[in-house]
This record gives structure tokens, C-alpha cells and sequence, in this order.
């Protein structure tokens, strides 16, 4: 780290995760993980696709998570008659026969697309595009959108009658694929416990958005040694099969490969990982802790992995 000023910021962000976590411990029960990996995508400017099945809250996270981040908040449900315009606004009238921009509910700090998979195309790439971009244009106008913007969408992978899956190429504008899980146990039972009687938890805001676009900007700062990001290149390169140093196994499971925009994610989302531990600078471990939801989505298996039953994680695992 260059400066001792810059030392002392990477501090406070340290101070301000452990904050976070504990407010939106108050209301999400586990998910530990998950939590984790939204507030990493988050201070990295990055977006993040919620892979689980119905029920398990990915909702209320998204919504206590902006609500301690002290960030607007708005949900979109996405449905197959889904318009571009009803996500990102239209020109209309107003009284003095002018026309107007009359903003979409893609206006706020952070976004719950749910069940992205629901709409056509049309409408995902105006999402996709606002994602890349931060902003969107409308009858000719550019219109920015707020700083920081962060798109959260979920997928259900069970029912997928109905559906138009994201292609490969829009996948990749998503940092993290998130994997959210049933509860254990003991976790379901305060879940239940909490949830069925009359009390009512009060998130505390206890971040702003300028504090939040300052910690964005202190992450990219962090440095990082050469040894790490050799390492990050060589495990992205090393998942696209015909490639000379490609592993056998590669070759046999995978069609395509991580491209280099896994490894910008593999050194930022490091980058964060190790101010969240209280790190002045990434290893190659922090690289590793969040590999597997930057690469699970950007590697594609063959119909030969599928007949025997080898999943993303295990070739991910045996990367790593």
C-alpha cells in the first residue's frame, strides 16, 4: 500500500464489513458465505447472479444488504410479457405537452432482478447493457444511473419450463455466480423461531453511498504482487481446453474455457477478500477463495462431463 492514508482507509473498511455483517445478521440466519460473496461483489463494482431454489430468503438478503448499506432498493419480476421500457423508463407527455423521461425502476443503487431467466432477450440485454454501461438511453438520451449501481438477479434452477437461459456471452457480465443452499438444521429452526413470533429486528443504516463509492475506488488501489496475478492468468487460461499446459481433463469435459475477463474479476474480488481479513495486499489465497463463483458460470461442459456426472465445482476443485 502506498500511503499510510490509504492504510487507514483499508482499516476502516475492514471495520465497516464486520458492521455490515453483523446488522444483516440480525435478519438472515446463516448464509454466511452468500453474504460474504454480495459484499464482495459490491465493493468491487461488480454484479452478481443468485443460483437457488424458492424460498431461501435471496429476497430479504438482497433487501437488508442494501438497507444497512443505506442504498435505494428496488425489485424488478421479471415476466415473460416484459418490456424494456418497463424496466428502464419512456418519454411521456406532461402537462405542457413536453416530453419527459419519466424514470424506470432500474433507478436505484441496487437491483433485484428476479427470475432473470423469465423474459425474452430483448428485455435481459437492456438489463445487461445498463449493467455494463451505468447507464441507459432512451428516445436518443443518455440518462446515467445512480453511483454506485449493482444488479443482483436470481435464477431458480429447478423449473425451467418457460424460460430463455441467459446465453454465455451474458452470463459473463456477472462477477459471482452464487449458489444459495437450503439451511442446515439448527440454522431452520432459528429461522423459524424468529420468524413466527411478533418481533420486529430494525436494520440500522450504517453506510452511505459516497462512503461505499470511496471504498470501490480504494479496493482498485490495493497492489498487488506479480506472483498473484501470474497465478490468476494461469488458472483462468488453464480451464480452456486446447490449449498447450491444458490439463487431460480439460480437454475431455470442458467445450469452452474462462476468458480474460475472469482474470480481472479473479485479482479484484481477491483484492477485496484480503481488505475484508485486514490484508494491505492479496496472496494467492484470497485468489483461490473466490475462484470458485467467478468461474463456475464462465466454463462450459461437454455432453461427455454430463454423461458421467462431472459437475462445474469438481473441475473447479481439481483446478484449484
Amino acid at each position: 500500500m502506498s500511503t499510510g492514508s490509504d492504510q487507514a482507509a483499508l482499516d476502516a473498511l475492514r471495520a465497516k464489513h464486520a458492521e455490515l455483517t453483523r446488522e444483516v445478521g440480525k435478519v438472515i440466519v446463516g448464509q454466511d458465505e452468500v453474504i460474504q460473496q454480495v459484499l464482495t461483489s459490491i465493493f468491487s463494482s461488480g454484479h452478481c447472479l443468485l443460483v437457488g431454489v424458492p424460498g431461501l430468503a435471496k429476497t430479504l438478503l438482497v433487501h437488508t444488504i442494501a438497507e444497512a448499506l443505506g442504498l435505494s432498493f428496488n425489485r424488478i419480476q421479471f415476466t415473460p410479457d416484459l418490456m424494456p421500457s418497463d424496466i428502464i423508463g419512456a418519454e411521456i407527455l406532461d402537462d405542457k405537452r413536453q416530453f419527459k423521461f419519466n424514470k424506470g425502476p432500474l433507478f436505484a443503487h441496487i437491483i433485484l432482478a428476479d427470475e432473470i431467466n423469465r423474459t425474452p432477450p430483448k428485455t435481459q440485454s437492456a438489463l445487461l447493457e445498463a449493467m455494463q454501461e451505468r447507464s441507459v438511453t432512451a428516445a436518443g438520451h443518455r440518462h446515467a444511473l445512480p453511483h454506485p449501481f449493482f444488479v443482483l438477479a436470481t435464477q431458480n434452477p429447478i423449473e425451467q419450463e418457460g424460460t430463455y437461459p441467459l446465453p454465455e456471452a451474458q452470463l459473463d457480465r456477472f462477477m459471482f455466480n452464487v449458489w444459495v443452499d437450503y439451511p442446515t438444521y439448527q440454522e431452520e429452526l432459528d429461522v423459524v423461531k424468529r420468524t413466527t413470533g411478533g418481533t420486529q429486528v430494525q436494520v440500522n443504516s450504517v453506510s452511505s453511498a459516497d462512503e461505499i463509492a470511496g471504498f470501490q475506488q480504494l479496493i482498485r488501489r490495493i497492489p498487488v504482487a506479480d506472483n498473484v496475478v501470474e497465478y490468476a492468468v494461469k488458472l483462468a487460461a488453464n480451464t480452456r481446453p486446447g490449449r498447450e499446459g491444458t490439463s487431460d481433463a480439460i480437454n475431455r469435459y470442458l467445450s469452452w474455457g474462462a476468458g480474460p475477463r475472469a482474470s480481472q474479476y479473479l485479482i479484484v474480488g481477491a483484492k477485496c477478500h484480503a481488505a475484508f481479513k485486514g490484508k494491505y495486499s492479496p496472496d494467492i489465497e484470497d485468489v483461490r477463495a473466490v475462484a470458485m463463483p467467478i468461474l463456475r458460470h464462465r466454463i462450459v461442459r461437454n455432453y461427455k462431463a454430463e454423461a458421467e456426472g462431472i459437475t462445474i465445482e469438481k473441475i473447479v476443485d481439481d483446478l484449484l
